[in-house]
């Protein structure tokens, strides 16, 4: 029995094949390489394709005994969600739904579903809890909660047993150094800072030192994409022991400002990194953290890197190693 990742290649979906392959799992990747990379595969059967074409999705399940599969194949910029919402909805949604009637028609009853903690939208408790309000404030968020609810009806009509997973900001890279972050454009502040770090960019702009928080800048919660690849294997195995379908936030359950991570990557690289304040972004929370207390007492997650600085040195290990990324 196989497990099959959707967006394997990319940068979270990378460190899940990682996961499962350290764990003795049957791999089957597909990929259409949007935004992935092949020297991110550290194994696995590969399938190059795009989750909306049914014929590859066929070829797939029937050279394959698929029993779970992880779904992380989406759009995710938040920015290019609310210029484009027909793109994330076309693909986000519809991509999703071509997906679960591959799993219906050939019989494969679990899926872990790569969710954000978009789906909130402003928070109304911090910590965030499961329970709290979904008011997405943009098409990405928007997208990621209608598959969620699309995964509620097929388990009732299909019995998919489903896992969503809201997680927060995801960060750092593979132990060893072989694996980590690249996408282009990057948009994520760790790999922005490590840009002005070496000098790709001049400067690293922190967007705002106003907010009602410590120093003034935005609070967020940075989880090790390790962490997270683990969590999902928790998730499946909870759905082989016959629990029924749930959703869980994954976090530290702490936040760090934008300046406490310019200055703890200052610490771990030892270089100059100059940074300036710019004027807030529109729709920019002050403060996003969330609760992770469901996910440790129901599916036993216990985050190994989780203070800042050993985020940050994970990734920085690989991008040092790989300063234009994977091959470019």
């Amino acid at each position: 029995m196989s497990i099959l990742v959707c967006g394997g290649a990319g940068y979270i979906g990378s460190h899940m094949v990682a996961e499962l392959l350290e764990n003795g799992e049957d791999v089957v990747v597909l990929d259409n390489f949007q935004k992935g990379h092949i020297d991110a595969l550290l194994g696995g059967k590969l399938y190059v394709g795009d989750i909306r074409d049914r014929k590859i999705l066929d070829k797939v399940f029937k050279e394959n005994k698929i029993e779970a599969v992880i779904d992380f194949a989406a759009d995710s910029l938040v920015g290019e969600s609310v210029d484009n919402p027909l793109k994330y909805f076309e693909n986000n949604v519809g991509g999703t739904v071509s997906l679960l009637q591959a799993m219906r028609d050939y019989g494969t009853k679990y899926i872990v579903f790569s969710s954000t903690a978009a789906t909130y939208g402003e928070p109304e408790n911090t910590p965030i809890l499961e329970s709290d309000k979904t008011f997405p404030t943009n098409p990405y968020g928007e997208s990621k909660l209608t598959v969620e609810k699309i995964l509620k009806w097929s388990d009732k009509a299909y019995g998919i047993k489903y896992t969503a997973l809201r997680y927060f900001n995801a960060a750092g890279a593979h132990i060893n150094g072989k694996i980590g972050e690249d996408h282009n454009p990057e948009t994520h502040l760790i790999p922005l800072i490590f840009q002005a770090a070496l000098k790709k960019r001049e400067k690293i702009y922190i967007f705002g030192d106003d907010y009602k928080t410590p120093d003034g800048t935005c609070i967020r919660d940075y989880v090790h994409v390790s962490d997270l690849a683990s969590a999902h294997l928790l998730a499946l195995k909870r759905l082989r022991s016959g629990n029924e379908s749930a959703i869980y936030n994954l976090g530290n359950g702490k936040g760090f400002s934008v300046k406490e991570v310019v200055e703890v990557t200052r610490k771990v690289t030892g270089l100059n990194i100059e940074a300036e304040i710019a004027e807030r972004r529109a729709g920019d929370p002050a403060i996003l953290i969330a609760s992770s207390e469901k996910a440790i007492e129901e599916l036993n997650w216990h985050p190994k890197f989780n203070s800042l600085e050993t985020i940050i040195e994970t990734a920085w290990k690989w991008q040092n190693s790989h300063r234009d990324g994977y091959g470019r």
